[in-house]
């Protein structure tokens, strides 16, 4: 099956290879939260963006490679639910921005601040704080050490969805800060073609969003 980024809630996990990278989403949970697992091509390292509910999932997606890494996009309930139970399942660090950190139930090993870089085997994640829909929500971007810089891949979290960015509680601080960070951190500095792994439903390009960023200022969430 070719990959579309459309998964449910007990259904089968995407998957699609890149260069250097395999990314496979699965939706879990009550919240339809989607979580990514990597794959480094080279090494076989494996890092998860966000435990976010039915450990048995995603421990059974992971199988018998250890897990390196636990990325937690931020520190809402429905993202880190079965964070705990995977973390002692596999010993992996976990990584969070400090602002988001004192939120999620283990203690965070590696806390990463915007433009620090994580490692995948060899494959390398940067990182993109976004701030407003919580205060440490980041951003995580594939580019293939540059072999993807026309087709980058972006991990979102809860800060930009298909038709907007993430809830910010009508809290015009809150929004005008989340805007800024993605006009300013995302759409000045990568290209259309783009592709959003959002932390809940199907994907989408910044392509396909870009045009619709003044609307988005001007509703006001």
């Amino acid at each position: 099956m070719s990959y579309t980024g459309n998964v449910n809630v007990g259904g089968p996990a995407q998957t699609r290879e890149l260069p250097g990278l395999v990314i496979t989403k699965v939706a879990v949970g009550g919240m339809n939260n989607d979580a990514y697992l990597l794959r480094c091509t080279q090494t076989g390292e494996l890092a998860l963006i966000d435990a976010a509910s039915e450990p048995e999932t995603l421990l059974g997606l992971i199988g018998d490679t250890p897990l390196a890494t636990i990325i937690t996009t931020h520190q809402h309930w429905d993202h880190h639910g079965a964070l705990q139970e995977v973390q002692q399942a596999t010993g992996a660090a976990t990584v969070a921005h400090p602002d988001d950190a004192p939120g999620l139930p283990v203690p965070v090993s590696r806390q990463v601040q915007h433009g620090d870089t994580i490692a995948v085997g060899n494959a390398t994640l940067s990182v993109i704080h976004l701030r407003g829909h919580t205060p440490g929500s980041i951003a995580i971007l594939y580019d293939g050490n540059g072999e993807l810089a026309g087709q980058p891949h972006l991990f979102t979290g809860d800060s930009l969805f298909p038709g907007g960015p993430g809830n910010t509680d009508s809290d015009p601080a809150r929004f005008a800060s989340l805007m800024t960070d993605l006009e300013d951190r995302v759409f000045a500095t990568l290209p259309d073609e783009t592709w959003v792994y959002p932390g809940h439903g199907g994907d989408t390009t910044l392509g396909a969003e870009r045009p619709h960023l003044a609307e988005w200022r001007e509703r006001g969430w």
